[in-house]
């Protein structure tokens, strides 16, 4: 079932329309070569108000991703978190999933894009846990993959774009094809890198570990929060390459990202990670995680924006 209702509104190159009449000519660059750079993220309602977790962050990646690909935004950072902001207030959602989109529209074909405007638009809905109700708490079972990530110099990992995805989507399906939550790509080297969607960490001996930039990862905004809220706790964070059968004997292994949130795995490949639940690591991180969006503790570090209705 789709999670939309379809009775909302969506930003369009700075204007709100239906959702329904928010759409796309089939001629357009994006659809036929995958010229097209997004984010994800969370606004989560509070005693105060509804708050946008890390909407700077976020942008700024978003811009970042563009000037990788070269797309100039029509917009400043700071005119596109107001759209964001307008897009939520329009839509009435006190808490929601939001997605803006950057993509080449439509003028004519080719590999070449410099032909093609630079469109924008900003979806928000609804969006229960990523990966069910239940896996915060039991953790989720994932296999690694067959397939790798993509090596360096091929597609930049630091861009989050919907051509990377294709890889993401054979992830994915592999792992849902058999009978798992969620899959693990390695990297080129045969190291782990992330899921398909997710940022990978692991606990082991009282250290947190998690793949580098260097790994083909996505710089996660969430995987930041989560390193430094490890600092908070006392808890030595490593980033490091690591090997997959490190996976495998490690005390605990979680996903984080801003649809998975911190998301514990309890096996990977059938084995039992830990003791097959969610670890003491993983739980007190959630906690301070979901304590901090919700509202019920201090916002220190600034990352949250208020939505004043």
């Amino acid at each position: 079932m789709s999670p939309f209702k379809e009775d909302g509104l969506v930003w369009m190159n700075g204007r709100l329309v239906p959702w329904k009449e928010a759409t796309i000519h089939v001629a357009s660059h994006c659809v036929h070569y995958g010229s097209s750079v997004f984010e994800g993220f969370r606004a989560y309602e509070t005693a105060r108000g509804s708050v946008i977790f890390r909407l700077d962050a976020h942008i700024r990646r978003l811009f970042h991703s563009c000037k990788i690909y070269r797309m100039d935004i029509p917009y400043s950072q700071e005119q596109f978190n107001a759209a964001v902001i307008q897009t939520i207030r329009a839509n009435k959602l006190k808490s929601c999933y939001v997605r803006p989109l950057v993509y080449r529209g439509y003028t004519s074909l080719g590999v070449d894009p410099f032909p093609n405007p630079v469109d924008c638009s900003i979806l928000v809905w609804e969006w229960g846990q990523y990966l069910g109700p239940e896996a915060m708490e039991n953790g989720v079972d994932v296999c690694v993959s067959s397939w790798a990530r993509m090596a360096p110099n091929t597609f930049p990992a630091l861009a989050k774009t919907g051509a990377n995805y294709m890889n993401s989507q054979l992830i994915k399906m592999e792992a849902l094809k058999n009978g798992y939550s969620e899959g693990i790509g390695l990297n080129v080297r045969g190291h782990v890198s992330e899921g398909s969607g997710e940022n990978i960490f692991l606990v082991k001996d009282g250290t947190l570990l998690t793949p580098p930039l260097s790994c083909s990862i996505l710089p996660g905004i969430t995987r930041d929060s989560v390193m430094i809220f490890a600092g908070e706790m006392g808890l030595p964070v490593v980033e490091s390459t690591i090997p997959r059968e490190m996976l495998y004997i490690a005390d605990e292994v979680f996903f984080t990202g801003s649809a998975a949130e911190i998301t514990p795995i309890r096996s990977i490949d059938r084995i039992p990670v830990g003791s097959g639940k969610r670890g003491p690591v993983a739980a007190e991180l959630q906690e301070r995680f979901f304590a901090y969006v919700n509202g019920r503790r201090p916002d220190t570090h600034r990352w949250l924006t208020l939505i004043e209705w």
